[in-house]
């Protein structure tokens, strides 16, 4: 009789790949038992023409997604004598684990438990999920992952190379197939260690300590990270995940160049501390003496507020649906605040309805008659470990009366439908003690086209307009999937540049915003140059659409380039009223030159009227805000001439 046998199996990579093991050609023997205590063997399948077994991980993410796509391949080819068997090898994961799998994921193929690794020993197997496919003589025929639409960091909107999917129906034809075997991509399998006999580090006197001060802000019940990293029982069993994200820099999430600025915010392990990673995993993950533990973290529940919230305002009435699987495009949801008076805000946390889903959160300020989709001021930030704003002492943020919140909400699927109704809490400022108002500027470049499979495009955008005594708190580059680096140099009116901050690997999914240890003067002249390159070649492993030229858009499939500026300026500077009226002839005609540059360079269909689509982000903002004393929403050259003299008689 015809048997093929496919085996998935709960791994980091293709043991090929990351020659940690043989890859058996011929499948192995087992016999084992599902999360119920029924047993199951090899041999029960001996009447099946294909056989799938899966290595995957309860915890894991790509495991998570993996897990209905098994379940409907299960259901596809079950009537034509193909079986699907899940083997867990972790050490982490135990009955209860295996079983909240299947329930959650909705899985219904036996689960089994493979005690030891033994049997992804003898496979070869290394991390989840990956599969293993075997022909009628148990013959390996493929091996590797299942399809090409999720990865370590990045999915798709389309499933791409059904790899798993194509060696079945070619089993069945009795045809041959191109793709023998593939990189598997995932989790590593958390494997029964042989601990070293003696060794200086342990869990309980150092690794545990910086995992507590690295990692289980995110790595505990209930938050965003796709495990616990809160005892020696589930961090031992990720020992050698945890040395491979640090050693290639993917955890703590932190895309700054360290060579360049200083940040309050940074998220970065020392030296010392990745070796104590390394030497751990290296040894194999001892636990040391409990007497050496230091105190459980304590967490905040609740308001990371200095106070309660005086508003608390979600995204919308009910909750959004993020479905299992797929990609999930951003999501934008305009709520009203239902401020009657200018409000200052001073300090802003955003929580999550489902910590677990909502991988960041954007509020934004819409002015009223704004675009519901684009506020024009930065409010607050939502990422996994970073939810508060806390201004200093007299510096706020002004809310206009009849003002919307603009939330964009990135969802990321997780293997099982849920709801999310984000929500963030405001705490007002005293009117009388705000000296600073924290504006956001823009730099941003909507005029690219990115040629189908450049790999190194390069956009450019720079700010050299200021409102007078201005100070940078903090930046953040924003890109899609296609963003590669971006980098922010500062030039000095004498020519002098300095980089203020190099994001040499962008990753979408991380939109930080990096504030400045010491604020910064923006004298007049300073100018932020800023350079984003991106990624449209099929070696991005994101990439949406190699084959297509990439423009502006909202959506990740499409491209943005823009750089927010977090601004401070004295209280009421951008509104100071001036008398014109006193101006010399030499002052007016200097406001006349200023006027005639700005018309020059960006009036572009010549028509002696700046639209807002015309003008630089940043200068739009203040220029319509603050100069359309017509209310049009257009500038005239009398307009800018006006706002210019006035800017040219405050300076002296």
């Amino acid at each position: 009789m015809r048997f093929a046998l496919i085996l998935l199996l709960a791994l980091p990579g293709s043991a090929i790949a990351d020659g940690l093991l043989p890859v058996a050609r011929q499948a192995p023997q087992f016999t084992l038992s599902d999360f119920h205590g029924r047993e199951y063997s090899s041999a029960d399948y001996d009447d099946d023409r294909v056989i799938v077994l899966a290595f995957l991980g309860a915890e894991c993410p790509l495991a998570k997604l993996y897990g209905p796509r098994l379940q409907a391949i299960a259901g596809q080819y079950g009537d034509k004598g193909v079986a699907v068997v899940g083997v867990f090898a972790n050490s982490q994961d135990g009955v209860r684990d295996i079983e909240n799998y299947s329930r959650k994921q909705n899985v219904s193929f036996p689960l089994l438990k493979d005690l030891g690794n033994r049997l992804a020993d003898a496979a070869g197997a290394t991390r989840t999920p990956e599969v293993f496919v075997y022909d009628e003589l148990r013959n390996l025929r493929y091996h590797g992952r299942i399809d090409e639409q999720y990865g370590v960091g990045y999915g798709r909107h389309e499933l791409g190379e059904a790899y798993l999917t194509n060696a079945i129906d070619a089993i069945l034809a009795g045809d041959d197939f191109e793709v023998a075997e593939t990189d598997a991509v995932g989790c590593l399998i958390g494997r029964v260690k042989v601990r070293a006999a003696t060794t200086e580090v342990t869990y309980s006197n150092q690794v545990v300590r910086v995992l507590q001060k690295h990692c289980v802000e995110c790595h505990r019940d209930g938050e965003i990270a796709p495990f616990s990293l809160t005892d020696f029982d589930e961090a031992a069993g990720w020992a050698d995940a945890i040395a491979e994200v640090v050693r290639d820099r993917r955890m703590p999430p932190w895309g700054a160049d360290p060579k360049h600025g200083h940040f309050a915010n940074a998220r970065l392990m020392t030296v010392d501390e990745k070796q104590v990673l390394y030497d751990w995993a290296a040894s194999g993950a001892p636990e040391g003496d409990r007497a050496d533990l230091p105190e459980p973290r304590a967490f905040v529940e609740g308001w990371r507020l200095p106070s309660e919230p005086d508003v608390v305002i979600a995204m919308r009435s009910k909750p959004f649906v993020v479905p299992a699987e797929g990609i999930v495009e951003y999501q934008y949801f305009a709520a009203d605040t239902g401020f009657t008076e200018d409000k200052w805000v001073r300090a802003s946390d955003i929580v999550p309805g489902d910590p677990t889903v909502v991988h960041h959160t954007i509020v934004f300020i819409s002015p009223p008659g704004s675009d519901d989709r684009r506020g024009l001021g930065w409010l607050s930030a939502y990422v996994p470990g970073q939810s508060s704003m806390l201004l200093p002492d007299g510096h706020a943020r002004l809310v206009p009366a009849g003002s919307k919140l603009i939330f964009q909400q990135h969802y990321t699927t997780n293997g099982r439908e849920t709801k999310d109704l984000t929500k963030i809490g405001l705490v007002f400022a005293d009117p009388a003690e705000v000296e600073q108002e924290v504006v956001t500027l823009n730099a941003v470049n909507g005029r690219f086209e990115i040629p189908p499979g450049a790999d190194n495009f390069a956009v450019r955008a720079k700010i050299d307009y200021w409102p007078e005594e201005a100070r940078l708190l903090a930046m953040a580059p924003h890109m899609h999937l296609r963003g590669k680096s971006f980098k922010f140099v500062g030039r000095s009116s004498d020519g002098r540049r300095e980089t203020l901050l190099d994001v040499p690997a962008y990753d979408f999914n991380w939109q930080f915003g990096y504030e400045l240890a010491e604020p910064l003067p923006l004298p007049a002249g300073f100018t932020i140059e800023c350079e984003a390159r991106f990624d449209n070649s099929a070696q991005n492993p994101a990439n949406p659409d190699p084959q297509a030229a990439v423009r502006w858009g909202d959506q990740s499939f499409e491209e943005m380039m823009i750089a927010f500026f977090e601004v401070a300026v004295p209280r009421d500077s951008l509104d100071r009223e001036v008398t014109t009226s006193v101006a010399s002839d030499e002052q007016r005609d200097e406001a006349d030159r200023v006027a005639e540059r700005l018309f020059k360079r960006f009036d572009r269909d010549g028509d002696g009227v700046l639209a807002r689509k015309e003008l630089p982000e940043a200068f739009g903002l203040f220029a319509l805000r603050r100069y359309d004393t017509s209310g049009d929403k257009r500038l005239e050259r009398d307009e800018v001439a006006e706002a210019a003299l006035a800017q040219i008689l405050r300076r002296s």
